[in-house]
């Protein structure tokens, strides 16, 4: 053994067994995305596995460079999972995975007060076509219009509970693709998983209204904690 080296092997041992500074936190999980869609402010909904029906959602600020949470909540999910969106069926109870706007919000209630994003009353005559043969698949009407059957779609007033609040996920939205899916939204509770929408409580609901400014682009990314739909792939 060369001099000194028992020296430096029991430095070593010292290192070792004392106790160590704290383990680095990891990064904000938007640091860790590809995209946060060029905003200033993200909802992220995240389930640990693609076939898990609950997870969380939480809401983030960036400010001066730098990503904090703003709030979380716990979220529900499809009864049958998460799955790509891009390859998404329509009525496969499945919660499309991607990054999304948010183009409007909407409710059977008045807008929480502090609400900054464009928010439409929900009205008898007011639904959501899903009729995959209508002009206004996907897209809100008043009233429903001929060519979109009514077992075809949703009449929001029907669900006073879930709409009470709600915000339209600009999933398949801006240029709607048949068969792909429509109505996905993350809006309140109900009795359990969604039909493939995000979830919350009606006080998480009120205050992700009363947060989001549409002048800061606010989008939501909606994925797994890891493999093929991991959020941060988005």
């Amino acid at each position: 053994m060369r001099p000194g080296a028992a020296v430096v092997l029991a430095s070593a041992s010292l290192l070792v067994l004392a106790p160590g500074a704290p383990p680095t936190a990891a990064p904000p999980l938007p640091v860790r995305m590809a995209d946060t869609g060029g905003g200033s402010q993200l909802i992220t909904a995240q389930a640990p596995r693609a076939e898990a029906t609950s997870g969380t959602v939480t809401w983030w600020n960036l400010r001066d460079g730098t990503w904090t949470k703003a709030g979380s909540a716990p979220a529900r999910f499809g009864a049958n999972g998460l799955v790509e969106g891009a390859s998404r069926r329509q009525s496969t109870n499945t919660t499309p995975t991607g990054l999304y706007d948010l183009p409007y919000a909407f409710g059977v209630r008045k807008a929480p007060s502090g609400t900054k994003a464009v928010y439409r009353p929900v009205r008898q005559n007011s639904w959501w076509c899903q009729d995959n043969g209508s002009r206004s698949y996907n897209r809100w009407t008043e009233p429903r219009p001929a060519d979109c059957r009514a077992a075809e779609s949703e009449r929001l007033i029907s669900y006073p509970r879930q709409y009470a609040h709600a915000y339209v996920i600009g999933f398949n939205y801006a240029r709607p693709v048949r068969e792909r899916g429509a109505g996905i939204f993350l809006h309140v509770n109900g009795r359990g998983a969604t039909a493939g929408c995000v979830s919350v409580s009606a006080e998480a609901m009120r205050a992700i209204l009363t947060w989001a400014d549409p002048g800061r682009r606010p989008h939501i990314a909606i994925g797994t904690e890891s493999g093929a739909t991991a959020v941060v792939r988005y």
